[in-house]
C-alpha cells in the first residue's frame, strides 16, 4: 500500500516495535495527526478471548466522559407516547413499521445509533440482515433496547460508545478528536480500559490485553505497553 508524503513523515516520529506509556503515546498520535481535518483518535485493542465460545464474548457500552467530539444521528423505533418521548429528548429520526422499506429497499443509512423499545424489536428484527453487518442492531447489552428511550438518548449525545469484540478479537472505538487535549483523550481512554477490563470474561485465561494500539484516521499507530494498563 503506497502512503502518502504526510504519513511517512509522521511515521518517523513513531519507533517501531516500542511500547509506550500511556501519556507518550496520547502525545505522539496527536502529533502525528496533521490531515487538514479534525481527526478521529482510535482505539484497537486485541484481547485473549476466543470470540467462536459464547462464554468468552464482550459487548457492552461506556460513557466517555469527554464524549467523541462527533455529531452522532440517533434513529428510535417507538410508538406513541414513547415515540413522543423520543422527539422530546432529540432524536434525530423516530419511526416504526413505515422505515423498514426505506432502509431495506432504499438504502437509507442517515443515522449512526438504533435505540429502540423492547415492543418494537420484532419489527426490528426484520432489518437484521441489514443492520447486524453494520453493528447498527440495538442490544440490551449496549442499552439501545430499553423503554428508558430519553435517558438512552441522553447518554448517546453525551458520549456513549458501543464495544464489541470483532471477528479477529480486537475491538475498535473511537476515543475523540485530534483537537481534544491530551488530558481529555487520557480520561477516555482510562475509561474505556477500565469498562473493557471489567466485562473480561471469567472463561479468559492467560493475558486478556494481547496489543493496545492508537492511531488517527490517517496517522501511523502507536502502541501502548498493556501489562501496564491491567
Amino acid at each position: 500500500m503506497k502512503r502518502g508524503k504526510k504519513y511517512l513523515e509522521a511515521a518517523k516520529l513513531v519507533e517501531r516495535g516500542n511500547l509506550y506509556d500511556k501519556a507518550e503515546a496520547i502525545a505522539l498520535v496527536k502529533k502525528c495527526a496533521v490531515a487538514k481535518f479534525d481527526e478521529t483518535i482510535e482505539a484497537h485493542i486485541r484481547t485473549g478471548c476466543d470470540g467462536r465460545h459464547a462464554d468468552q464474548q464482550i459487548r457492552g457500552a461506556v460513557v466517555l466522559p469527554h464524549g467523541t467530539g462527533k455529531k452522532v444521528r440517533i434513529l428510535v423505533f417507538a410508538k406513541d407516547a414513547k415515540a413522543q418521548e423520543a422527539i422530546d429528548a432529540g432524536a434525530d429520526y423516530v419511526g416504526a413499521e413505515e422505515l423498514i422499506p426505506k432502509i431495506q429497499n432504499e438504502g437509507w443509512f442517515e443515522f449512526d445509533v438504533v435505540v429502540a423499545t423492547p415492543n418494537m424489536m420484532g419489527v426490528v428484527g426484520r432489518l437484521g440482515r441489514v443492520l447486524g453487518p453494520k453493528g447498527l442492531m440495538p442490544n440490551p447489552k449496549a442499552g439501545t433496547v430499553t423503554m428508558d428511550v430519553a435517558k438512552a438518548i441522553a447518554d448517546i449525545k453525551a458520549g456513549k460508545i458501543e464495544y464489541r469484540l470483532d471477528k479477529t478479537n480486537i475491538i475498535h472505538v473511537p476515543l475523540g478528536k485530534a483537537s481534544f487535549t491530551e488530558e481529555q483523550l487520557a480520561d477516555n481512554f482510562q475509561t474505556l480500559i477500565d469498562a473493557i477490563n471489567k466485562a473480561k470474561p471469567a472463561a479468559v485465561k492467560g493475558q486478556f490485553l494481547k496489543s493496545v494500539t492508537l492511531t488517527s484516521t490517517m496517522g501511523p499507530g502507536v502502541k501502548i505497553n498493556p501489562a501496564k494498563l491491567s
